[in-house]
């Protein structure tokens, strides 16, 4: 045990408690960030992959009523006839659609027998790179259908509060809660984002690849890194043990053949043995 000793010095013990403290982090906190991303991005390719070949069924089925939601039927079909609600229309600012500045438009929706639900009627193009906004068409007035793919709610981005300007009602994402409370009008928990030639419908958003992206392989790598890491550690430790070792074993062979430790050296002893070996 005491060659272990060294290992309880001040420097080996902050070693060993970054370390762990690195593999902890890792096994509970990096690595189930990436697979947690990696799972969400597989179940939306998978619901996308789905959606692409299912026919439209009506809104009021996936949500019949006003607090309904269907976050297992994102990219879902469906079509809707109501009425659009322009006095509370919004739009999503910072948007880029084929690397150029844009804004979506959003308008509420009054279904008919069923719930206000939010639509996303598509972009417009901004002028002078995105300071001014552009004329928008505004939408029919008359009791429409439209055909729709479902969608989930985004997250509201934290300290970009919605605001209004010009005369614009404003947002930075696409939170139904935060539109909801912004304009006064109770929305579904889902929206709606408008397919090509549809009653109101602007620029249209095309649909997101589907790539599953480097999360799993990222989370694997952490996992790597967590199991590496303590393993690293103890090899340093077992190098170090090894290099005491070899130390002793020199020291040793500096005994008298009685067993007597030899008398010390001069300097001049030290330097001539030193050169001498060279030579």
């Amino acid at each position: 045990m005491r060659r272990l000793a060294f290992l309880l010095r001040p420097s080996w013990l902050a070693l060993a408690a970054v370390v762990l403290a690195f593999a902890y982090l890792c096994f509970t906190v990096l690595a189930p960030w990436q697979l947690g991303k990696n799972t969400t991005t597989s179940r939306a390719n998978s619901q996308l992959e789905h959606a692409l070949t299912a026919e439209p069924v009506p809104l009021t089925t996936l949500l019949p009523h006003q607090d309904s939601f269907a976050p297992d039927e994102q990219w879902r079909p469906v079509t809707a006839t109501g009425r659009y609600l322009p006095e509370a229309q919004v739009l999503v600012r910072l948007r880029v659609i084929d690397g150029v500045p844009a804004i979506e438009v959003l308008t509420p929706f009054a279904v008919k027998g069923g719930p206000t639900v939010l639509v996303n009627r598509g972009y417009v193009r901004t002028e002078d790179g995105g300071a001014r906004l552009p004329e928008i068409a505004p939408p029919p007035d008359a009791e429409v259908t439209v055909t729709a793919r479902l969608r989930d709610s985004q997250p509201a981005i934290p300290g970009k509060n919605p605001f209004t300007e010009n005369g614009f009602r404003q947002v930075y994402s696409i939170n139904t809660d935060q539109i909801a409370a912004f304009t006064h009008i109770p929305l579904a928990g889902s929206y709606l984002q408008l397919v090509d030639d549809q009653p109101g419908g602007l620029g249209v958003i095309a649909l997101p690849r589907r790539d599953n992206g480097p999360f799993l392989s990222y989370g694997i790598q952490w996992i790597a890194f967590g199991i590496l890491a303590p393993i690293g550690l103890g090899y340093f430790a077992f190098a170090e043990l090894r290099a005491r070792r070899s130390e002793n074993s020199e020291a040793a062979t500096g005994e008298t053949d009685t067993g007597e430790p030899a008398p010390p050296m001069s300097v001049e002893q030290k330097l001539a043995d030193r050169y001498g070996r060279r030579r």
